[in-house]
């Protein structure tokens, strides 16, 4: 066996490393990818460096026990994740239509998992090992599941996906610290079930300690009365503080649910004991001959330098999953890790990442979250920037001069995504400029989604006129600088708030600004997200007041269609939209018309004139770009429907 190597797949790779027994038993929904971008890596990388042997069972054929037993049975447990993705997020689009691959199985072949791993995984170890068998679950799909939940594609509320799986132990979070004490302590002779004092982790009990509990409402309350769902889900949120947060109990029947404060994020020198243990950095050889784990592509010369976010927005579940607290890594640690991605035989100089969640925070927003945690009933950046945050890029621009003088390195590029929200409220401008110089490939990619305020309130995203600001800045900076660059919007449809009128609104912005994406993504209500939660009962859980949510097909269509307005297979979408929110005036010939009249409109020219004449509702843009082609020409470019949907992190 060499030094260092993949963990066991097999028997014959236990034999290799002379075990003859696993402590734990990693079953995980992905294929097996040694490299830190992906939980299961992390997980048995951290339980290998404290003794413990650990294998991994990867894509299990779910329809018999023969995968789960290959390696015997485990002395401690089974670990059990779905993967980097929610199962029904990596197998369904927004319109509930199969997706055909999967970035995460050989050759990016779909349909290699089961709908509801988790539960699917945990019921088969049962099968196989016997209800005795300690099954402690985590990742993604657990930890954005933990308490009872909306399910989009069940139209209804669910269990906990703890009580359904009927594992012992659910880990939420970034589960590092949790693993190792929990593995210390079954190592220990400690009962699975009275292990009920783990941060970061949830359990079922009888009982619950209402000295120093709060309790949410119940399961059966929440699919009673959505006002009840909403209250729960509002309570969630403001408990998901590792400093100063409380125990919460749910009760499911005759029994809770009870979930422990949230573990404190791992300091810098933890973070980097983590990244420094020794992956292979690629997938397992098994794969080579399906053609590879298209996912590694993505991350394979990428820094991963910081976790957790602070700008909050209401659809992304980062907030429920890694938290508010940002830490980040060392330079030291990044730049040993560069000059390492450096010797690599396919390395080709260029950088892809360096980033996270967002790329541009590299700590806490102010001092005190570290002692108190992220204030529960406000946030960092919305509706405007706290005066208590601290604004400076000054770390994070030392940290890409320095990668960027690295010998073997062309380029370093940005891409997880620039805060411009944050950005914009620097008043040092030397990051602006060297992040158009040196960090762009041309487009900078940024989130506005949308630019009604209207809309925007209810996504958690600052006011349209923050990103004019941006923008305007944006353009100056590059003609300064002697360069044509351009700003790629992530935009959003149906997002809960988003009328129709705000839709069209979308369009002349769009039109406005010479901007035609190839792909657009509609809001996709995935478990764990404030947005999903007012998607399904219609209210603002903040301020418990009713918010306006399309729902029906044909509304998200058209909501949809506006954005793709040029699209010929949309006409009679978007010409239903204009007619139907008396925009009219934007059906003609003039340049400011999204779409000419269908043949044989009886409308006359004359009053066609008129109507183009009147003044435009909603005029204006974001940058106020016009004739600047902010896509070069080919839209906004990457799977959208994945990315956006997809983007909960790994667990």
């Amino acid at each position: 066996m060499k030094k260092n190597d993949f963990l066991p797949i097999s028997k014959e790779d236990m034999e290799k490393r002379g075990w003859e027994q696993l402590d734990f038993l990693y079953i995980v929904g992905d294929a097996y990818v040694d490299h830190p971008s992906f939980g299961h890596a992390i997980i048995s990388r951290v339980l290998e460096n404290h003794g413990y042997k650990v294998g991994i069972v990867a894509m299990p054929d779910w329809h018999s026990t023969d995968d789960f037993i290959r390696m015997g049975r485990p002395r401690l447990g089974v670990l059990v994740s779905a993967g980097n993705i929610d199962s029904m997020v990596n197998h369904y689009t927004v319109s509930k239509k199969r997706r055909h691959d999967d970035m995460y199985a050989p050759g990016g072949k779909g349909g290699m998992r089961p709908d509801r791993a988790t539960i699917v995984y945990c019921n088969r170890i049962k099968e196989a090992f016997g209800s005795d068998m300690p099954i402690l679950i985590g990742g993604v799909e657990a930890s954005l599941r933990r308490f009872a939940h909306y399910d989009y594609w069940d139209d209804k509320i669910r269990r906990s996906i703890l009580v359904d799986s009927r594992a012992d132990i659910l880990m939420y979070g970034m589960g590092e610290k949790q693993i190792v004490e929990l593995a210390n302590k079954l190592r220990d002779g400690v009962n699975v079930k009275d292990i009920t004092d783990v941060r970061g982790t949830c359990y079922i009990a009888s009982e619950y300690d209402d000295s120093s509990s709060v309790l949410i409402p119940s399961y059966e309350e929440c699919i009673d009365s959505k006002e009840k769902y909403a209250i729960s889900c509002r309570m969630q949120y403001y408990e998901q503080n590792p400093y100063i947060g409380k125990t919460l109990a749910q009760k499911h029947g005759d029994r809770f649910l009870v979930q422990n404060p949230p573990m404190p994020p791992l300091v810098t020198e933890e973070l980097d004991k983590v990244y420094a243990l020794p992956y292979m950095k690629n997938y397992h050889p098994v794969y080579e001959k399906d053609g590879g784990i298209p996912a590694i592509q993505e991350v394979k010369f990428s820094l991963a330098a910081n976790r957790g976010c602070f700008g909050s927005c209401n659809f992304c579940a980062l907030a429920f999953h890694q938290g508010r607290i940002v830490t980040s890594r060392s330079d030291k640690s990044l730049l040993r890790e560069a000059e390492e991605m450096v010797k690599m035989p396919d390395f080709k100089g260029y950088i892809h990442d360096v980033g996270g969640p967002t790329a541009n925070f590299r700590g806490p927003a102010c001092n005190k979250q570290l002692k108190t945690g992220a204030c529960k009933d406000k946030q960092c950046l919305f509706p405007k920037p706290c005066g208590n945050m601290e604004i400076t890029h000054e770390k994070y621009l030392n940290l890409l001069r320095k990668l960027r003088a690295i010998k073997g390195v062309k380029k370093v590029f940005i891409r997880s995504g620039i805060r411009f929200d944050y950005l914009i409220n620097d008043k040092d401008d030397t990051f602006f400029y060297e992040l158009c110089k040196h960090h762009v490939s041309g487009q900078l990619k940024v989130a506005p989604e949308h630019i009604s305020d209207n809309v925007l309130k209810y996504m958690g995203k600052p006011e349209n006129n923050v990103y004019n600001k941006f923008s305007e800045k944006f353009y100056k900076i590059n003609e300064k600088i002697g360069k044509k660059q351009y700003l790629i919007p992530y935009l959003m449809s149906s997002h809960p708030g988003s009328t129709l009128r705000d839709a069209v609104k979308l369009a002349v912005y769009l039109h406005e600004n010479n901007i035609n994406p190839q792909q657009v993504q509609d809001f996709y209500p995935t478990p764990g997200t404030i947005s999903t939660c007012m998607f399904y009962t219609e209210i603002d859980p903040f301020t418990m007041k009713k918010v306006y949510v399309p729902k029906s097909a044909k509304e998200k269509a058209m909501q949809r269609a506006l954005l793709q307005y040029k699209n010929p297979d949309n006409y009679k979408l978007v010409y239903d939209a204009l007619q139907k929110t008396g925009r009219t005036d934007l059906i003609g010939y003039q340049n400011r018309c999204l779409i000419r009249p269908p043949k044989g409109d009886i409308l006359s020219n004359t009053k066609r004139r008129k109507e183009n004449g009147k003044a435009v509702d909603g005029k204006g843009s974001f940058g106020k770009n016009k004739g600047r082609t902010q896509d070069g020409g080919r839209g906004v470019k990457g799977k959208r429907d994945s990315a956006r949907s997809r983007r909960n992190h790994r667990g």
